[in-house]
């Protein structure tokens, strides 16, 4: 597959959250709460591809309120947590915003995104995914989860298609 030509296909992105859009780290406070750090550089890229059109789209077995304020702030209106099957999910998706599988970007980091990641056009994940996730990613950031992987591929999308806001300046 060229990847190049994978990447400038891309019209829609989905990101799993922990592990990708956070570190999987969780802060567990006295009350119980799990609390996640995000990386702003993250937020950025996904604000400037809501801004030139793109489709992002949060898919995660998580819960957390905070996480989905924190996208909901940067524009992000399809987000989907506590998802059991995200194959299912995906499938809906796809329906609903009349997709093909090569026009999607998948970003996951553990098992739970295997199944939707061989069906997705461009599957990736950041540098420290677990092994099966790293081998049957086409694209695997330079980044950690957390600490830039998404900026790295909505990056790379939005360069190949003069969208990226510094080309501009």
């Amino acid at each position: 597959m060229n990847t190049l030509a994978a990447f400038k296909n891309i019209n829609t992105f989905i990101f799993d959250v922990d592990g990708v859009l956070t570190n999987s780290n969780l802060l567990v406070t006295e009350s119980g709460e799990l609390l996640r750090t995000m990386h702003t550089r993250d937020g950025y890229a996904i604000k400037s591809a809501l801004d030139n059109g793109y489709n992002v789209v949060i898919i995660t077995g998580g819960g957390s309120q905070g996480v989905v304020k924190r996208l909901s702030n940067l524009g992000v209106l399809h987000i989907f947590d506590k998802v059991k099957d995200k194959l299912s999910k995906y499938n809906m998706i796809k329906e609903q915003l009349s997709l093909r599988d090569d026009q999607v970007l998948y970003m996951g980091d553990d098992l739970v995104d295997y199944k939707v990641m061989k069906n997705v056009g461009l599957p990736t994940c950041p540098a420290d995914a677990a092994p099966e996730i790293l081998s049957i990613s086409t694209y695997v950031s330079h980044q950690i989860g957390g600490k830039g992987c998404v900026r790295d591929v909505v990056e790379r999308v939005l360069k190949l298609n003069n969208h990226w806001p510094a080309q501009h300046f």
